[in-house]
Formats: structure tokens, sequence, C-alpha cells
């Protein structure tokens, strides 16, 4: 039986709820509320909330800066929930939660459908839900729009249904969601002009497309671009070390090209919640439709095996002094998967210290945005005062803004992954 259509003039306590307050749902539920917009947060993690709640999320100073605002805003202007309940009462539900991959590199879609259960079970009638996480073509569909209908709803007349994949670049200043255009599709013309109504408070324009399935492709195909074109700078690097070149000398000679050229530089690999997971979820979808993709499967598969490379370049590294893996004492300097964040998440640092351990090294790491990282069952503490110490190998992962490595020059041998420490004259690049 279909659900009693909304008043015209139906009213909401919220103009917006976010599900998910991680990398993603937080800014943006600090940047819809900054707009003027009564926001509710919903994460299940009872820690997470409280790490909001007294400002120890990672966030960027601005988004710091806003949620200080946002929580001494009135009753009412930034709500945080770890439960489902208030749902019913916001006018717009975005869902904001990871979607990672599993050992298998399948999409673990664990926390994605729960959420979206979450909020197909308390929609009411004139609500907007818009799906944010990326995923595979037909997501929306298959997670929101056909239970809505089983519950009797009519998408596009009773309730409105759309995707907008999230462009969060975590640490990343220089591009302010209020700069960035957002990308959104809907089942139909209505779910497409109710969403952009939403993400125009936050986003610097809304660009529609045809369909949820075009939204979802244009996501996977923005960053399976930036792993292919990793792996070729990773490629590049390598022959150019053969070559006696320096890799990033020639990047950005080439980059002086203003066309028809975008500079990728090389690194230890790559981590977050983006480049290393997105195109998984692609390749499965077309597994599943006997597909293949042969330069997207080569691309992914150069990523992964990145950090091993960075393993095999050590032993070459220490070889070269005439030692060996097994006891040497080896630091990694930093952890973060990228500079400027606290993130962890599938960063390369935390399979090439498994390796290193692996061969026999003794491994320590330091970084002034992580505290411990657990490797293997092990947790291991950040070093405070690298400098006071004799490595036999520092290679350095993550370098922050501001960090001082100055230090670097009296360490006997430096693996430099990211090809930007030109200026020590022992160092050894991957």
């Amino acid at each position: 039986m279909p659900v009693q259509r909304a008043a015209a003039d139906a009213s909401f306590a919220y103009d917006t709820a976010v599900v998910g307050l991680g990398y993603v749902g937080l800014p943006t539920a600090l940047a819809l509320q900054d707009s003027g917009l009564r926001v509710l947060g919903l994460d299940v993690s009872d820690a997470r909330i409280a790490d909001i709640r007294t400002g120890r999320a990672d966030l960027l100073d601005a988004d710091h800066q806003r949620l200080a605002s946002a929580l001494a805003a009135g009753p009412g202007a930034f709500v945080l929930s770890s439960e489902a309940g208030p749902l019913p009462e916001a006018e717009t539900v975005l869902v904001c939660v990871p979607t990672p991959i599993d050992e298998h590199l399948a999409p673990d879609l664990t926390a994605l459908r729960a959420a979206c259960r979450t909020a197909v079970e308390h929609a009411v009638p004139g609500q907007t839900l818009v799906l944010t996480s990326t995923t595979y073509v037909g997501c929306t569909r298959d997670l929101l729009v056909g239970p809505l209908r089983e519950r009797g709803f009519e998408v596009g007349a009773d309730i409105f249904v759309a995707f907008a994949p999230e462009r969060i670049d975590p640490g990343n200043d220089r591009h302010t969601q209020q700069q960035v255009p957002r990308v959104v599709g809907g089942v139909t013309s209505e779910c497409v002009k109710r969403a952009a109504a939403l993400l125009e408070h936050c986003a610097g324009s809304v660009h529609a497309v045809s369909s949820v399935e075009a939204a979802e492709m244009t996501k996977l195909y923005e960053n399976t671009f930036r792993a292919v074109n990793i792996s070729m700078a990773n490629e590049f690097a390598d022959i150019s070390r053969g070559l006696g070149l320096d890799i990033t000398e020639v990047i950005t000679a080439a980059a002086t090209k203003p066309y028809g050229f975008m500079p990728f530089f090389p690194g230890p690999g790559v981590g977050g919640h983006c480049i290393p997971c997105d195109p998984h979820y692609l390749l499965w979808q077309l597994r599943g439709d006997r597909v293949t993709s042969p330069l997207i499967e080569t691309a992914m598969t150069l990523v992964a095996g990145r950090p091993t490379k960075v393993v095999q370049r050590a032993v070459e590294v220490l070889a070269e002094r005439e030692m060996c893996i097994v006891g040497a004492r080896v630091l990694i300097r930093g952890v973060a998967y990228k500079p400027g964040v606290a993130d962890v998440r599938e960063s390369p640092a935390l399979e090439i210290i498994e390796r290193l351990r692996r061969a026999g090294a003794r491994v320590w790491f330091t970084d002034e945005l992580v505290d411990t990282v657990r490797v293997g069952g092990v947790d291991l503490t950040s070093v405070l005062a690298p400098e006071a110490t004799d490595w036999d190998l520092v290679i350095v992962h993550t370098v922050h803004p501001g960090s001082d490595v100055s230090w670097l020059s009296d360490v006997p041998a430096v693996l430099d992954t990211t090809y930007r420490l030109g200026e020590l004259t022992h160092r050894s690049v991957l």
C-alpha cells in the first residue's frame, strides 16, 4: 500500500541529517551548519561522537573553527547522536559512510548497507535521501530506491533519491568544499532539484547528470584516473633512476606545458579511502559481468605492489653500506597516508613496516600526527626524538607541512620515497 503523501508545507526539525561523521561526513555537516542549516549528525560510534564534542576530531584549522562555532550554536542548530531515532525529523538525509575493500579486494559494503537500511527504515514522506559514499554503479537503486519502493514509497513523488559523490580531500585547504563543484544524479528531475538545493549550501556549484548511475560512474572514473596516472608516475620514477635522472625535475619540466598534461608524482604507494579502494568497486562489478579491463587491472596491481618495492630498495641501500636487513635499525619517517592528516587508512607505511619486520629488521616510526599504529597485531608508538638515535636507515614516507627534517642530514642512509628531499646529498630514492 502506498504511503501517505506529505503535505506541501510539511515541517522538519532539521534541514539535513548527515549519517556518518568521518573524514567526509563531519566536514560536510560543518559546512552545511555554517551555511545556516539545522544539522543532525549521526554516527554509530559513541567514541567518535565524544571526540567531536570535545574538539579532538582530525580536521583542518578552518573546520575546527566551524566545529567550535557549531557546538556553541543555539538549540537544534547542530545536534549529535549515535541513535537513529531523530532521522524522520530531517528534511534531507546524506549518507556519508566508508566504503572500503576486504582482503580479497572485494567491496566491503557492511557500513553502507547498514546506513542505507537505517535511512530507509526511518524514511518519511517528503524526505530527500542522498548517497555520497563511493560505490558500484547501480548501488543507489539497490540499497535505497528498491527498498523504499518495497515500503510503498513512490520515488520522485512521495520521497526523493539522488547520488552525489563526495569531493573532499582530507588535509587539503587549497580546495575547500565551497569552491569545488559537486556532481549529482537523481532518479527523477525533481530528485535532482531537491538534492541540488541542499548541495548548493556547501559546494561551489552543482553539475547535474542524467541518472544516479552516471553520477556513480563519475566518481569511479575520477579516482581510477588518478590510480592509473600514479602508477605510471611510479614506473617512470623507476625508469629515471635507472637512467640517472631526477624524476621530479622531469615531471616539473613537463608540467610547464599548458595543455594536455597533468602532473602526478611518484611515491611509496597510495593510501586513504579513495585510490586504493574505489577502482576495485568497478573491477569487482566488471568481473561479475565477465568483462576485463586490462589497463585498470594492471594499474591497481602496480599500485598494490609499490610497498614491496620500498622494502626491496631498502635492502639494496643497506647492502650498499655492507649491512644486512636482518637486525638493521630502521625508522619510518611518517606513517600517515598523506601529508597534513592523521589518517593511516590503507597507508603504505603499514605494509612497509610489516614487510621489513618479516625480513628481520627492527622497525620504529616517528610521526607528529600519529601516536600509535597497530601492525601485525603489535602496537607501535611514535618515536618522539628520532634525532637522538643512531639509525641504520631512515625511510622517508610522509613529511607533514612544517616538519623539521634537518636531522636527516646526520643519518648515514636515507631512502626518500617522496622524491622531494633533493637537498639531502646522501639520500637514495625509491
